[in-house]
């Protein structure tokens, strides 16, 4: 999708002939960049291990958001006890309890109203049970994006149609700007300035 209206181009900064193919391939590079599908409200799934003694972890994109209807950003969260790395066996009698409840491949439902969020950082602190055990491995089941476009990234994507228009390379018809094109020049079109503007959005431990 692209992130400016037609009617908002010349707000932007834009031609009011701008093409909308030049919105549509700047809109492309800026979730390319960002690593994620869209930049607006999207459900994502998760799974990670959680650190020997820590009960936290930090989701990979934000910011969070609840969809529409929804109360919280978080949809659904799955645990469970996997067996220890080397060393990470604190307790063995407790853990043993635990391998009960840490059959392969079998997860328990966790309530995500018992979780914690810090939607500012996008962490998650989960509670222990009853036993006292903490949980070793998650899946959550999530929501992040916007839900309006804000100003910084409708700037963020006209910045990069100039940059496109301006270079010579790249100014031809928009119906013959193909993915590998927008590739090679997009190290020149998605500059420092449009980086800072995407860094909120930009996900984090995906490579």
């Amino acid at each position: 999708m692209g992130y400016l209206l037609p009617s908002e181009y010349v707000e932007y900064g834009l031609g009011a002939e701008t093409s909308d193919g030049w919105v549509t391939m700047a809109s492309a590079l800026m979730e390319a960049h960002c690593r994620r599908p869209s930049l607006l409200v999207t459900q994502y799934v998760e799974r990670m291990r959680l650190t020997a003694g820590a009960q936290t972890v930090r989701l990979s994109y934000r910011p969070l958001a609840a969809a529409v209807g929804a109360v919280s950003p978080l949809v659904g969260v799955n645990v469970r006890y996997g067996r220890p790395r080397r060393g990470e066996m604190t307790d063995p009698v407790r853990e043993q309890l635990a391998f009960a409840f840490g059959v392969p491949g079998s997860r328990n439902a966790l309530d995500p109203a018992s979780v914690d969020v810090n939607l500012s950082t996008a962490e998650l602190t989960f509670p222990q049970n009853f036993l006292g055990i903490n949980y070793n491995e998650v899946e959550v089941t999530y929501t992040s994006g916007v839900v309006t476009v804000p100003a910084a990234v409708k700037v963020a994507c006209a910045q990069i149609v100039k940059n496109a228009q301006a270079t010579p390379a790249m100014n031809v018809k928009s119906s013959k700007m193909d993915t590998m094109q927008m590739q090679y020049f997009s190290g020149v079109l998605v500059d420092p300035q449009v980086q800072a503007l995407l860094r909120p959005y930009v996900a984090e431990r995906l490579g």
